[in-house]
């Protein structure tokens, strides 16, 4: 028997242009998948699917109409991989309404709305995977991401409640919580070298994670293997929650 293969799966992964989203979508074709990756923009998303030999559709998935163009394209979904870049930095106090509006469609509301759409397929099939990419913030806020600590915290709760609901159905639904990782947007909220240095010397790993070490830990929960796994957080931060 061939352990860890996903042959005749359907993924959809969004956010997977850059970084975890397509390190996530790689993997999965690698284990065999037929995978289709959503963004916003094609000039960087097309030749990112067409490297790794992915379906592709630029929708932004905040928007209804985008999770329907996205579903649409991918079939019948398997394996649902929910990845949405962060909301920007600002102190709890400073955050506007409008911001906080934006949030909660592009963060919670993307996971929400993918879910619903893909969930009742995979009921009747009696097999699927809805993974979400989080943040180790979720059990341990950082100051200046208010908006990511909450609405990250409500993604996780949310599938864990769907996670009552379907496992009986042969679905799980699973959080990634990535810790810091070597990213474009880790770049960007950490600019100072000095600071950078600093914060890798307090992770117990001594350094930051890749992107492909967290889309290890999606590929596996998408895997049979993983079918007894769901309504779970699994960190993937270098010892930094110990």
């Amino acid at each position: 028997m061939t352990l860890f293969r996903l042959e005749g799966r359907r993924a959809l992964v969004t956010g997977a242009s850059k970084g975890i989203g397509l390190a996530a979508a790689q993997q999965l074709t690698e284990l065999g998948a037929e995978v289709t990756v959503a963004a916003r923009h094609e000039d960087t998303l097309r030749p990112a699917a067409e490297a790794i030999g992915a379906r592709w559709i630029v929708a932004d998935v905040s928007t209804m109409e985008g999770v329907q163009a996205a579903v649409a394209t991918a079939g019948d979904v398997d394996i649902l991989v929910s990845n949405a870049g962060g909301p920007p930095p600002s102190l709890p106090s400073a955050v506007s309404e409008e911001a906080w509006d934006h949030g909660i469609q592009t963060t919670f509301m993307s996971t929400v709305r993918l879910a619903s759409a893909t969930l009742p397929g995979m009921r009747e099939r009696g097999w699927g995977r809805i993974i979400a990419v989080t943040s180790l913030t979720v059990g341990r806020p950082a100051l200046n991401l208010p908006v990511s600590n909450a609405l990250r915290a409500a993604v996780t709760n949310h599938l864990r409640t769907l996670a009552l609901e379907v496992a009986a159905d042969g679905v799980t639904c699973n959080t990634v919580a990535p810790g810091y990782t070597a990213t474009e947007r880790l770049q960007k909220l950490h600019t100072d070298p000095a600071e950078a240095q600093k914060l890798q010397g307090r992770i117990p790993a001594r350094r930051f994670g890749e992107p492909g070490e967290v889309a290890a830990a999606v590929a596996f929960l998408a895997t049979q293997e993983a079918a007894y796994i769901t309504g779970q957080e699994l960190l993937v931060d270098g010892g930094w929650s110990i």
